[in-house]
């Protein structure tokens, strides 16, 4: 294979807009409107399209995404406020909106100045640890008069969150709960009696109990971090171009407290340095709806501008799983619209307690017409059905019925099926992995779950339910890793000499530049290059890697010199919020000229899940692929995965849900899109328990192996499994002790061993650089065959331990073998094809 990485640097000269980027605008906008969700709706919406609006709240200042490495530097950004005039909506706010584009320009240069302080070193971890504590949150506007509303004929009230890397959200107004200011306007809104349409520009849930039922308040729509293009895809639904129809990945609790770890959540404990996972396998909707406890908004709740009957057909079972066919109709008389229809499990409680039900399956419907239907299917794995018993070390499908729930919700569904298992099936054994350390008392069967049972047992038998039976096998175990190993990739790693070998394991040294933010001068802005050492005698070019996951973080602009060509560093502030940190921290060049990177910011991960569209988050997948090809990025730092296990979790915005199958199956979809384009590879993160971010690279994540292979590995498992990505990053944090780099459980036994992952693991940024952190040749030893961005503590160590023994011969050629074979699939060289072709 010939590598051709040999460019200058990635961008263009050109400020004109390009063929891609207008393609990929109308895949964003497409994203964002297909994963809104409708909370509320009392006859308001759609607007008419001739709708004079009083617009309020910020919606001049659009959250397209989360901060940190999850942010996209995009070329422009849609705001509401310009969604709806590029929509012709008449707007009776323009002095309000003006006069909050003057507080908002003030509270952010306030802002910036609380973070940069006194500090002149642009690379400061100071720096980028002030950025990460001090969130930014929106100012209150002015006071609303009866002259803002004057001609209205509703109101649309935006009210905005940020959050993001390095720092959990908090239960406090402003964040989790309204401001005084915000309370005081939707109320002032409500006495007036205009009808209002609240708009919740936020990451995650924010608790609206004490407002929802505000009577004029007709209408909620939640748009999550929409991307770029949010303000035209906000017109598109409020105006009905579209209809909404999309559902919440996680549940909304009436009240904070609602929530089972809410008193001990990061922060919340006093203490950071240890997150006892407590409630155990009741996470999220497996909370609620074992004990009873009534959200304000349940999961796969969403409201639509039309109505859909979903009816079961006749249910097939054989050993490898069942498949549920279905019919869907849209029974409206006045808009087309999607549905995405749900499987529900209700597992019997005759052993093991288990959660009330859990998601088996969903099915996104294409557009359908009033009066028009579709037919379709979900088949639902085996393993599904399964409970991990901790005692046999085993995933075991209990006999006893089964109840099979189909319908939009986790709420509105019905029987459509009871399946009956005879005798115990044994799915899978495996080792032990992760012991927990201490003690860990864990949440156990609800109160009333056995009655509960046997009142839907005496419901099917009333109802003449149909009964079928299942009788699951074991799961074929995957192909080992070592099959799909190219043979020049084994050559090579035979070949070259040990000392050869070792500088792959770390990424290719910053430069001076700092470990946070070690910007790529080939790619300007990119995280990190695997390591040259091997380019010039063996011809292993290095490989660039980028931030998601909402799209590709690179710097959108950058200065080259004229004579020698060469990319002038600038430091990590050049692409922290589009470069708003850089401004006036650096003259004019009199040899420089300006260059370019124009990404696309798409929606944010829970936004996609929302969707419950594989094909289109495939789509977004692809898109994502064709802008990494155009600017030399071989892996994308994403998709991120972890559980919303908490709704305060600062990076939740990342993530898809509280739920490990649409973590995995939206993973995975991502996944296929980005590798079916030639070099291209996802990174899937942060593995594992990486649920809070206070103290995130010290925190020892306390948690019980049935747990963690329930909902916490088993989105990972679904993705490696089905998609195969080309590499998995670990997590900062201690898994029961042990940091989950260092850990061999993880990335050996559980990932290569049970799961057939066939790439490369990777840490996160400077996980081996503080104290207390991974140890750098635990890292190789355990499977983590890349230490990101490469520090010399990093060198220092592997050679030492390499001379020692301690990494023997075997694992540094085993490891290095699977480095140099995922290198050869990137856009590194010529010849690299679609590495999901290649795996299939």
């Amino acid at each position: 294979m010939k590598a051709v990485n040999d460019f200058r640097h990635s961008g263009t000269k050109s400020t004109t807009e390009t063929e891609r980027e207008r393609r990929n605008r109308t895949i964003a906008r497409k994203a964002a409107v297909e994963g809104f969700v409708l909370l509320k709706n009392e006859g308001l919406l759609p607007l008419a399209e001739n709708s004079a609006v009083a617009l309020l709240g910020s919606a001049g200042h659009i959250i397209k995404g989360g901060t940190g490495s999850g942010d996209v530097n995009q070329r422009d950004v849609v705001n509401i406020d310009a969604g709806l005039r590029n929509a012709g909506v008449t707007l009776t706010t323009e002095n309000w909106l003006a006069d909050f584009d003057r507080r908002y320009l003030d509270a952010r240069i306030t802002w910036r100045d609380s973070i940069l302080g006194t500090e002149t070193d642009a690379d400061s971890t100071s720096v980028f640890n002030n950025y990460a504590q001090k969130t930014f949150h929106m100012p209150g506007g002015r006071e609303i008069t009866e002259g803002d509303i004057e001609g209205a004929q509703a109101a649309v009230y935006v009210i905005s969150r940020v959050a993001g890397e390095a720092a959990d959200r908090k239960a406090e107004k402003g964040d989790y709960y309204l401001t005084e200011k915000e309370t005081a306007d939707l109320q002032w809104l409500d006495k007036k009696g205009i009808p209002t349409v609240l708009i919740l520009n936020a990451g995650g849930p924010v608790e609206l109990t004490e407002v929802s039922e505000l009577p004029s308040l007709k209408a909620i729509l939640f748009i999550s971090q929409p991307g770029q293009e949010g303000g035209n895809a906000v017109a598109d639904v409020l105006l009905g171009k579209v209809t909404p129809s999309g559902k919440l990945t996680d549940t909304w609790a009436k009240q904070y407290r609602d929530y089972p770890n809410a008193e001990t959540f990061s922060y919340l404990s006093g203490d950071t340095s240890q997150e006892f996972y407590r409630e155990g396998i009741y996470v999220g909707y497996r909370y609620f709806d074992s004990f009873d406890v009534k959200p304000l908004f349940p999961f796969g709740y969403g409201l639509s501008y039309t109505q859909f009957e979903i009816k079961a057909g006749s249910v097939k079972a054989d050993g490898c799983g069942v498949e549920v066919p279905f019919t869907v109709t849209n029974t409206g008389d006045q808009y087309a619209g999607k549905e995405a229809v749900q499987v529900y499990i209700t597992c019997p409680q005759t052993g093991i307690h288990k959660e009330y039900q859990r998601l088996g399956g969903f099915f996104k419907t294409p557009l359908l017409a009033p009066g028009e239907r579709c037919e379709g299917s979900i088949a639902i794995p085996a393993k599904q059905f399964a409970s991990f018993e901790e005692e046999r070390s085993a995933w075991i499908a209990e006999a006893g019925k089964y109840g099979l729930w189909i319908g939009n919700s986790s709420v509105k569904n019905e029987l459509a099926a009871v399946l009956t298992v005879e005798k115990e099936a044994v799915l899978e054994e495996v080792p032990h992995i992760c012991p927990m350390q201490e003690w860990l008392p864990e949440m156990l069967r609800p109160d009333g779950i056995l009655e509960r049972e046997a009142a839907w047992h005496a419901q099917a038998a009333e109802a003449g339910v149909p009964e079928v039976p299942f009788a699951p096998a074991p799961e074929k175990r995957p192909v080992p890793y070592g099959d799909s190993i190219s043979q020049e990739a084994k050559r090579l790693a035979i070949r070259a000499d040990i000392e050869e070998l070792l500088p792959l394991f770390y990424g290719e040294m910053s430069k001076g530049q700092g470990a946070i933010g070690a910007a790529g001068i080939k790619v300007p802005g990119s995280a990190a290059e695997t390591s040259g050492a091997l380019e010039k005698k063996y011809r292993i070019a290095p490989v660039v890697l980028a931030d998601g996951p909402a799209g590709l973080r690179l710097n959108k602009k950058y200065d080259v010199d004229k004579e020698t060509d060469e990319v002038i560093p600038e430091g990590f502030l050049a692409s922290l919020e589009g470069g708003f940190f850089a401004e006036g921290q650096a003259a004019e060049r009199e040899n420089a000229e300006h260059w370019h990177q124009f990404c696309t910011a798409f929606p944010v991960g829970t936004l996609l899940a929302q969707s419950f569209d594989t094909a289109l988050v495939e789509e977004v997948g692809r898109a994502v692929a064709e802008e990494m090809g155009e600017f030399h990025v071989g892996w994308w730092l994403a998709p991120g995965m972890n559980i919303h296990r908490n709704p305060l979790c600062g990076r939740n915005f990342e993530y898809y849900s509280e739920d490990p199958l649409v973590s995995g199956v939206i993973a995975a979809a991502i996944t296929h899109g980005v590798q079916s384009l030639p070099g291209t590879g996802t990174t899937i993160k942060h593995f594992a328990c990486n649920n809070q971010e206070d103290n995130r690279m010290l925190s020892d994540s306390i948690v019980s192996e049935r747990a963690l292979r329930e909902i916490y590995l088993r989105g990972f498992e679904i993705a490696v499994k089905t998609s195969q990505p080309m590499c998995i990053m670990t997590s900062y944090n201690l898994l029961n002790g042990i940091h989950t780099a260092n850990s061999y459980d993880l990335c050996t036994q559980a990932a290569r061993e049970e799961w057939g992952f066939a790439g490369v693991i990777m840490t996160d940024w400077t996980t081996t650089m503080h104290e207390g952190g991974s140890i750098p040749w635990k890292c190789i030893a355990a499977g983590n065959d890349i230490i990101m961005p490469g520090d010399t503590v990093d060198e220092v160590s592997i050679k030492e331990a390499a001379a020692s023994g301690e990494l023997s011969e075997e694992v540094i050629r085993k490891s290095a073998e699977r480095i140099i074979n995922m290198i050869l699939r990137t856009n590194s060289y010529k010849d690299a094809e679609p590495y999901g072709k290649i795996m299939k």
